[in-house]
């Protein structure tokens, strides 16, 4: 390792025992002292593991062939904290820890193929190569994408020698006959399975169920769950009162013929403790008097709803009761936990948000804009995104979402305690749970919680006669993934005229090729020419310069074509004196009467080829095409201003005034071409009747 790797960072590193995640940014919170160091036989990754959801991993060098640990130590150092080779990309902290699995694998096998005395990896061959291809054919003869994963571990040798030493690998394995199985290298269709539609409409259909008609059960369980948590015991209180007060419940719930909350076949030591607010010992030596009502009026499974059940099903309670006992089938711990993954069915889908992006949801997300009328007409979720963004950490991001995704939410922000922020932290009931784990749910947990949805629903409708399980086209339970909602909303979109322009903007894709490789083209019925990439940023700024009526304050050459053009959209887009929400009838209209205004940072142009100086130039030019550059806003008479042109080309002055007053003053020739500049843009914004800031 070169001293320079560990000069570029002198108070994380040591040049003997590096921190391995000095190169990484860490959870708030995590410090680099308390990471792993290199001389360790584990490397503990969570600190740099950036998303809130995102389990542990480590890197466990003790599950290697003893021979080879410290080359392996010094690839994925390497892949850790230092730079990347030319052309390589930084891989994410899973991508490494994929990467790790590979490589034993292939060293493990290597172990057994290699003599005793062997340890250089550069002492590689072509045929060690070809014959561990050939074994992988063998171990995953019908799985072709493990073996490409497996392939490409060992290549990492190869692509990472600047930062192997002695140990890199001699040679590129791509040369090797066969080692490649594709020769495909673009961006093929997304292969996430989607939810059948048999599976959608009940699985959606209960969970809103959930969310509107059992919720208020399960959450004044869990009232009353917390209330009997937070009671404190007296130091004075004398165990001589317990008898008498335990002796006055038992018998009230013997003259109502009400059965003793139990657990296991038992009255419950626990429940009775603190519904007299005592310890759970002082309850113990009367338990004769509780066995003797237990004859009487029997023993439940525990519920503690005073009342009984509010919410219906079929004209009956949905449940008889909900249980204390965790282990019952009607438990808080499970039914709070089923609510939790019906608000998470109802977002995932009606959103389009990815995993990452529902999981950093937090309490007060919501945004509601109202009419005149003080009406909602758009509610705009927030969170954080990461993919495709520049900041690893993520960046804040926000979806316009419905009505019935913001009463999730708010189911999140009851069910949750007002000290937690996050919306799918772990809940609190169940065995083993802590006080304040404020952890939020990983995806395995999630899976987990969904899949009970589903077993939940389905014994219910077993048990009631009802048809609308959730079930395949075959009857089977189906097995949930948080992955599939956003690709199933993808595909039922892209199924619409227009749908994928609202895609490509819901799922904050940049690319409508993108989005249509997700939706699924072979399945999802698209066009083969769509409308233009472009026209979704424009669709966005219409319906925001309607909402703010800034066309009201436009100005230049073409404004009052502008007001005209924007009016007209803006009758179309009306029903009975209000926006129209209805995502396809703005599409229609878009397609049908589309203003062909096009919003810029310095000029909005109002688009008229007959004056466009643009066209003249395509014209002039020998083979008919644009012109590059060929826009002259400050001649052109398709010119509109908006407030924010005006204040770009404030700036922009602004930025002339501080050149030319910089010193050392410009040379003669380039201070004249920005004085011309200057006359140029004030010359162009009085013209247009804008006041030109003083410097």
């Amino acid at each position: 390792m070169s001293i320079a790797t560990f000069a570029s960072n002198p108070n994380a590193v040591t040049l003997k025992d590096p921190y391995v995640l000095h190169g990484r940014p860490l959870r708030p919170g995590a410090r680099l002292q308390d990471t792993s160091r290199y001389s360790h036989d584990v490397w503990h990754l969570a600190p740099a593991r950036l998303k809130i959801h995102e389990y542990s991993m480590i890197l466990n060098f003790l599950s290697l062939p003893q021979r080879f640990r410290q080359a392996v130590k010094q690839l994925f150092y390497a892949l850790l904290s230092l730079k990347p080779p030319d052309g390589e990309p930084s891989p994410t902290i899973a991508t490494i820890r994929g990467m790790f699995t590979e490589m034993r694998r292939f060293l493990m096998w290597l172990d057994k193929r290699w003599s005793p005395e062997r340890n250089e990896l550069s002492a590689l061959s072509s045929s060690d190569l070809e014959d561990y291809g050939k074994h992988l054919l063998a171990r995953f003869p019908n799985n072709r994408s493990q073996r490409e994963s497996s392939r490409g571990g060992v290549r990492l040798l190869w692509r990472w020698r600047l930062q192997m030493d002695e140990h890199a690998l001699r040679f590129e394995p791509l040369h090797l006959d066969g080692w490649r199985e594709s020769s495909s290298t673009g961006r093929g269709e997304n292969k996430t399975d989607r939810l059948p539609e048999e599976v959608l409409g009940p699985l959606l259909v209960w969970a809103l169920r959930f969310i509107d008609d059992f919720a208020p059960d399960i959450l004044e369980a869990d009232r009353e769950w917390r209330a009997s948590r937070e009671k404190h015991i007296g130091p004075y209180l004398e165990r001589s009162a317990v008898g008498s007060r335990l002796q006055a419940i038992l018998d009230e719930y013997i003259a109502v013929g009400r059965p003793l909350p139990g657990w296991r076949g038992q009255p419950s030591l626990t429940h009775f403790s603190r519904l007299l607010g005592c310890r759970h010992d002082a309850v113990r030596p009367h338990q004769a008097a509780l066995a003797a009502a237990a004859a009487v009026v029997g023993v439940t499974e525990g519920a503690f709803l005073d009342g009984s059940v509010q919410g219906c099903l079929d004209g009956e309670p949905w449940v008889d009761s909900i249980a204390t006992n965790h282990e019952s089938a009607n438990s808080l711990a499970r039914l709070s936990r089923i609510l939790h993954a019906s608000c998470y069915v109802v977002i995932a889908f009606l959103s389009g948000m990815r995993e990452s992006e529902v999981k950093n949801i937090k309490r007060d997300c919501i945004e509601i804009k109202y009419d005149e009328d003080g009406r909602p007409y758009r509610w705009k979720l927030s969170s954080l995104a990461f993919k495709g963004e520049d900041e690893v950490e993520g960046v804040p991001a926000t979806w316009t979402v419905c009505a019935t995704v913001v009463r999730a939410v708010e189911m999140l922000e009851k069910l949750q305690p007002k000290t937690c922020d996050y919306l799918f932290t772990g809940l609190l009931h169940g065995n083993g749970a802590k006080k304040s784990s404020n952890k939020v749910e990983g995806n395995r947990a999630t899976n987990t919680h969904l899949n009970d949805l589903v077993a939940f629903v389905n014994q219910l409708c077993a048990d009631r006669g009802r048809s609308d399980i959730i079930a395949d086209s075959a009857g089977r339970p189906f097995k949930l993934k948080t992955s599939y909602f956003r690709r199933t909303l993808a595909w039922f979109i892209a199924r619409h005229p227009g749908g994928v322009i609202a895609g490509a903007l819901q799922y904050r894709h940049r690319s409508i090729r993108m989005f249509e490789g997700y939706a699924g083209t072979s399945d999802s019925g698209f066009r083969a020419e769509v409308e233009s990439e472009q026209a979704i940023a424009r669709g966005e700024v219409y319906m925001e310069m309607i909402e703010a009526h800034q066309h009201l304050n436009l100005a230049g050459p073409s404004a009052e074509e502008a007001t005209r053009r924007l009016t007209d959209f803006g009758d179309r887009a009306q029903f009975q004196g209000q926006v129209a929400l209805d995502k396809h009838r703005l599409r229609r209209i878009m397609k049908r009467n589309d203003p062909a205004i096009y919003p810029g940072e310095y000029i909005t142009c109002v688009n008229d080829p007959a004056k466009a100086l643009c066209e003249k130039a395509r014209r002039g030019n020998s083979e008919g095409l644009p012109a590059h550059g060929g826009c002259l806003p400050l001649a052109c008479r398709n010119v509109t201003l908006t407030p924010e042109n005006v204040g770009a080309w404030q700036r922009e002055i602004a930025r002339i005034d501080k050149r030319l007053g910089s010193r050392p003053t410009l040379a003669p020739r380039l201070k004249q071409l920005h004085q011309n500049r200057r006359a140029e843009v004030v010359a162009f914004l009085e013209a247009n009747g804008q006041e030109v800031i003083p410097a």
